[in-house]
């Protein structure tokens, strides 16, 4: 079946600014978020319901907000295959739900680098659970539509207005393209700043 539905949604994101149509839209269409501190903060600020990711790991953010979305129910959510009997069985038995849409992005490592912050400040803007959710949803492309920056907010959103919270594999293979390319751009930044 090339048509998903979006029925869950993990909202992480650094940049909040013109997300607000977006989370009004998806909420409108009945999709349950998932979300993360400031996120869920700024989700609830809203008049919009959000479940903590804490809800479902039963983990709390650990190691100064180091390990948040770290966790097999929230990767086994993203990676698990729709279409794969053995995925779906697991899924059951360790209760992991279902994630189809993943809006996060990263910590500005470069902006932080630029502004000439200290080698300790600019390590801790080293991302990886975002990292590790842009590529573990665009890896599972057939079920999952990854939204890895700002910039593709727009395209998300004049999706969801066109077909609603459904979408074709065209669509998240184009999500998933520019995913990998945000990530190598990002892994590109550190590379160099480290070969430094």
């Amino acid at each position: 079946m090339e048509t998903k539905i979006i029925k869950r949604a993990l909202v992480s994101v650094f940049h909040k600014d013109g997300l607000e149509e977006i989370l009004r839209t998806l909420h409108a269409e009945g999709v349950e978020l998932l979300s993360t501190g400031g996120t869920q903060s700024f989700i609830e600020s809203l008049g919009i319901p959000c479940k903590k990711v804490e809800d479902v790991t039963t983990y709390p953010s650990i190691l100064g907000g180091r390990v948040k979305t770290l966790h097999p129910k929230v990767f086994g959510g993203i990676l698990g295959r729709r279409e794969h009997e053995g995925d779906q069985q697991q899924m059951q038995q360790y209760d992991i739900p279902a994630i189809d849409l993943v809006i996060v992005d990263l910590y500005p490592f470069e902006d932080t680098v630029a502004s000439g912050a200290s080698e300790a400040d600019i390590i801790e803007k080293i991302d990886i659970g975002g990292i590790s959710l842009i590529r573990a949803a665009a890896k599972n492309f057939n079920d999952v539509i990854i939204v890895p920056s700002k910039a593709e907010y727009k395209p998300l959103l004049e999706l969801l207005k066109k077909q609603g919270a459904k979408s074709e594999l065209a669509d998240r293979k184009w999500f998933a393209t520019q995913a990998f390319g945000v990530s190598s751009h990002y892994d590109t930044a550190i590379h160099q700043w480290f070969a430094k």
